[in-house]
């Protein structure tokens, strides 16, 4: 298991990036959550087993190619806190 706060930013909101990223999530079994920053960058903390949030982080990078300037990935302590992933607002 491994958690990463990721912090996205380029061309990021009003693309459906959230929903996306849910949906990739979701299909991975992840938990975590997502959302839109103020400062026009998509925030979101993926928790779950090595390989699958690696292949979201692909899958992400891979759909919104043309959208992403910048990825800030950190690792972070797993802490089991969500039940799902969600959108936040």
């Amino acid at each position: 298991m491994i958690r990463v706060h990721v912090f996205y930013s380029g061309r990021v909101q009003d693309v459906g990036f959230r929903f996306i990223v849910q949906r990739f999530a979701v299909a991975l079994h992840l938990k975590g959550w997502v959302k839109n920053l103020a400062d026009g960058r998509v925030e979101t903390v993926l928790e779950g087993d090595k390989d699958a949030v690696e292949q979201c982080c692909v899958k992400i990078e891979n759909h919104f190619k043309g959208n992403i300037r910048n990825i800030d990935l950190q690792h972070e302590d797993v802490r089991g806190a969500f039940e799902d992933f969600q959108i936040r607002y």
